[in-house]
């Protein structure tokens, strides 16, 4: 993307390794993080010092501390309009970045998402590692440089620090306990259709009030909706989207979770390992540059494809089991899809056994060798 735009910008969560890997990439670049007060205070009080001192080619990382900043690289830019690669900018994806992006840096930016590791990106790592201790660490970068790290008192510094920073300054919280009440009720619903309405309730605030605090969440990156998807399997289908986190670990710490074995017992551990799927399905598409175009199918009847993949045209639908042992009626429903389904590709089951292919045109995948294409 920097051989083709003249700036690139990387959102994604806090801690997911945007830092790390421009500075590797780019190590000839000049590197500011907007994190640092003297170099922060510039930017805001006098961008053009700021630039005077920091020339291109330059990383501006975390640059949601300053998002005005983007109109004074957009001036920057069209002085030497042909001149790819010049900024790099990252931060953590919120509204007011975003809408500064999008206006002052229209097509002069190349967008991409960087989420914590997907599953091969682990390698022997992930291979190694058994289903529960997976779920329970979750994928954060530092978490896997540092074993020894405690994933519970990780979970609830990094989710402390994004309650404390980052909610107050994106949306006026009177009372923070609420909110993360609802994230912990979120939680408790992770892979399942959510009911505002019936949530609002339980929060204490208004449906309004919580659709705001989801749109949050998503911004921030901490949950991600999977929308349904149209069929002609059934004119009756649902059309409210499932909610994920981001970060199946931080999922785990929500819902009290503190050992693998309290995992491996939980009434939700299917859908935990749902949420680690289909997360890895959105980070591997992420890491090829391309729009996620994944979605669910479910009916007024009842029937469902856990996870439905589009490209080209075509779909592929994938069913997620979080058993180790094979069972045949895991290939109905993607039988069922493909069959009814026009252009539907390689029907696929996910779950935690071994590697498979089936004369009917399924294919059983184990969630850690599990690529979307």
């Amino acid at each position: 993307m920097a051989h083709q735009y003249p700036v690139v910008t990387i959102f994604g969560p806090r801690q997911s390794g945007k830092t790390t890997v421009v500075r590797d990439v780019f190590p000839e670049y000049e590197y500011v993080n907007l994190e640092d007060r003297e170099s922060r205070d510039l930017a805001a009080m006098d961008a053009k010092a700021f630039f005077a001192r920091h020339q291109p080619p330059v990383v501006l990382d975390e640059i949601q501390h300053v998002p005005e900043l983007a109109s004074t690289v957009q001036v920057l830019v069209d002085e030497r309009r042909h001149d790819m690669g010049r900024f790099i900018l990252t931060g953590s994806h919120q509204p007011l970045l975003a809408e500064t992006v999008s206006q002052s840096l229209a097509g002069r930016t190349a967008i991409l998402d960087l989420y914590p590791p997907a599953i091969p990106e682990l390698g022997d790592v992930a291979r190694k590692s058994d289903t529960d201790s997976l779920i329970f660490r979750g994928f954060m970068p530092e978490l896997w440089r540092i074993p020894e790290l405690d994933p519970t008192a990780w979970y609830r510094n990094y989710f402390r620090t994004y309650v404390e920073r980052d909610v107050r300054k994106l949306i006026n919280v009177r009372n923070t306990i609420l909110f993360e009440k609802f994230v912990t009720l979120l939680a408790g619903r992770v892979g399942q259709i959510v009911n505002l309405h019936a949530l609002a309730g339980e929060v204490g605030v208004s449906s309004t009030t919580l659709g705001e605090w989801l749109a949050i969440l998503e911004s921030s990156f901490l949950v991600f909706r999977l929308p349904p998807c149209t069929s002609n399997i059934s004119k009756r289908v649902v059309k409210s989207p499932k909610v994920y986190f981001t970060e199946v670990g931080l999922a785990v710490y929500l819902l009290g979770l503190e050992a693998p074995a309290q995992v491996a017992r939980d009434p939700l551990r299917g859908n935990l390992f749902e949420n680690m799927v289909v997360a890895d399905a959105l980070k591997q598409r992420a890491n090829l540059g391309k729009e996620p175009r994944l979605s669910f199918l479910r009916t007024g009847s009842g029937f469902e494809i856990d996870l439905v993949a589009s490209a080209g045209g075509e779909t592929r639908p994938i069913e997620i089991k979080s058993s180790m042992t094979w069972h045949s009626d895991f290939s109905a429903g993607p039988m069922r899809f493909a069959a009814e389904t026009p252009r539907a590709v390689s029907p696929t089951v996910v779950y935690d056994g071994a590697d498979m292919d089936f004369s009917n045109g399924v294919s059983a995948r184990n969630f850690r060798t599990f690529r979307m294409v």
